[in-house]
This record gives structure tokens, C-alpha cells and sequence, in this order.
């Protein structure tokens, strides 16, 4: 992982205006067996841009990060990652694209039969990858989600909060260019619900990592655009009264569209009917 500390998010923040997009969605619908799910989404991710797509249960965002992943494919618009249009790529051509983006899946999607080690290095064992390298790219993933004593444990032994946090190490073993969280924090206590998020801050802010973050909690995403990392104190600290993180921003969809793209103070002051009553 690239080691270099920069909090410098003003900065960063302009300049992942003026680059070309890690995601670009363009007019993407999709159906199942004939009822829609959602109809001509557009939005992209910029470079060290964090997305939070908000709604309630059920309304296509997991199914949109599956999208962006290329593990469904819509039935009209353009879907480019890392530039390249992947609509129409066959499984072969997606896998070096996919080597580059990390995902967590809801509720961590781990191997009980695998250690916690094996379960962290899975996609590194597929590709051969020798024992000695697994074990240092295992080890670090897990130092970075305070996990190391867990490196020869089994999932079954592991609290949910940290069957999550394993989770994260997983997405985190390929230094990914991006990563997608489909709602981490569901199911947990408020607690580990911080701790997961502020796993995600630390991702965000210390590696700079573009995310599209998926959850219907409010909490996780006010937290998350309220505070920033610091790694001298190790832990998440709010950022100035009035601030918020200015590469934070938030999508939400609703009635089968994308009915909200924009800042904290955007969506806080919307005159969406849907918006007001979620956040209600």
C-alpha cells in the first residue's frame, strides 16, 4: 500500500475534479424478469473520491455496485472503469480490471472453512502466488484493520464486527484503485459500526483510495463526511464545526431513479419530497 501521508484534502479534492473518472455511469438501466430496478442512472467517481449512495432496502443499491464491478451487466447505458467500457467485455477481459477494485460484500461473505489468513489472501492463492509473499500481504492487510492476532483463526471464532474488519483486509490485499462497500456496517452495533467506519476514514484519508460506499445508515454516512484520520493520534477527529470532507459526497435513489447528487449541506437542504421523508 502506498505509505505516503498527505491530509492535504482541499487540495486533492480540486484535483480530482480536473481527472478522468475511476467510474463513469452513464443512462444505466435494469430490469428482473420485467420489472424495473432502477432507469437511466448517471454519476461517476472521481479520483480519491468517496461516494455514499444512500436509500432504503430493496431500491438497486446493492445491485448497482455489482454493475460497476461488471458482475451483472445493464440493459442500456455505458458503464466505463478505470476507463474502460465494460458492458459488453467477456468474464476473461474483466478480471484484470476487476485484480484492481476491492469489494466487501454484505455481511463479509467470508469461507468458514478457510483461516482467517486463507480466506485474506484467497484471490493471491488462485494466482500462485508464493507462501512467504501471502503471508506478508496478509500480515499487513490485517495490521491495517487491527486484526494480526487473528491471522491462523477461523471465521467461526471471530465477533460480526470482526468477520467485517477480515472482510476489509480481503479487499485491501491487491492495494486496489477502488474499492466498493455494499452496506459494511449492517447488522452491527453502533460500536462496531464505528469501527468499521472509521476503518473506511482511515482508507479514505491516509491511501486515498476512490469508494463507493453503500449503506441506508445515516449515522455511518454523516460520521464519515464530519471527520477525517489522523494517523498521528490513530483514530477518526470531527473536522472543524461547519467543515466537512470536501471529496465526501453523497448519491441516493429512489422510485427506480437517481433522484440526488451532491455535497452534505446539498442534501441536507433539498426540497425532495423522498430525500426529506429518508432523512426524516
Amino acid at each position: 500500500m502506498n505509505s505516503a501521508l498527505n491530509l492535504g484534502q482541499g487540495d486533492d479534492a480540486a484535483a480530482a475534479q480536473n481527472a478522468s473518472p475511476v467510474v463513469d455511469v452513464r443512462g444505466v438501466s435494469i430490469a428482473f424478469q420485467g420489472d424495473p430496478i432502477f432507469e437511466n442512472v448517471s454519476f461517476t467517481v472521481a479520483p480519491g473520491e468517496t461516494r455514499i449512495l444512500l436509500g432504503p432496502a430493496g431500491n438497486g443499491k446493492s445491485v448497482l455496485l455489482k454493475l460497476v464491478n461488471g458482475l451483472l451487466c445493464p440493459d442500456t447505458g455505458s458503464i466505463r472503469l478505470f476507463g474502460e467500457e465494460i458492458t459488453r467485455l467477456r468474464e476473461e477481459k474483466l478480471f484484470p480490471l476487476r485484480s484492481r477494485t476491492g469489494m466487501v460484500f454484505q455481511e463479509g461473505a467470508l469461507f468458514d472453512s478457510l483461516t482467517v489468513r486463507d480466506n485474506v489472501a484467497y484471490q493471491l492463492i488462485q494466482e500462485l502466488v508464493p507462501d512467504q509473499e501471502i503471508d506478508s500481504r496478509v500480515r499487513e492487510a490485517l495490521s491495517f484493520v487491527g486484526l494480526e492476532e487473528t491471522f491462523n483463526m477461523f471465521p467461526a471464532s471471530l465477533s460480526g464486527g470482526m468477520r467485517r474488519r477480515v472482510a476489509i483486509a480481503r479487499a485491501l490485499i491487491h492495494h486496489p484503485e477502488l474499492l466498493l462497500y455494499d452496506s459494511p456496517t449492517g447488522g452491527l452495533d453502533p460500536v462496531t459500526s464505528y469501527t468499521i467506519i472509521e476503518l473506511i476514514g482511515k482508507q479514505r484519508d491516509v491511501y486515498r483510495t476512490p469508494s463507493l460506499l453503500v449503506t441506508h445508515r445515516l449515522q455511518d454516512a454523516f460520521t464519515l463526511c464530519s471527520n477525517r484520520f489522523d494517523p498521528t493520534v490513530g483514530r477518526m477527529v470531527p473536522l472543524p464545526t461547519g467543515q466537512t470532507d470536501p471529496g465526501t459526497t453523497f448519491l441516493m435513489l429512489g422510485n427506480g431513479q437517481l433522484i440526488f447528487d451532491g455535497s452534505l449541506h446539498e442534501l441536507l437542504h433539498t426540497n425532495d419530497a423522498f430525500v426529506r421523508e429518508f432523512l426524516e
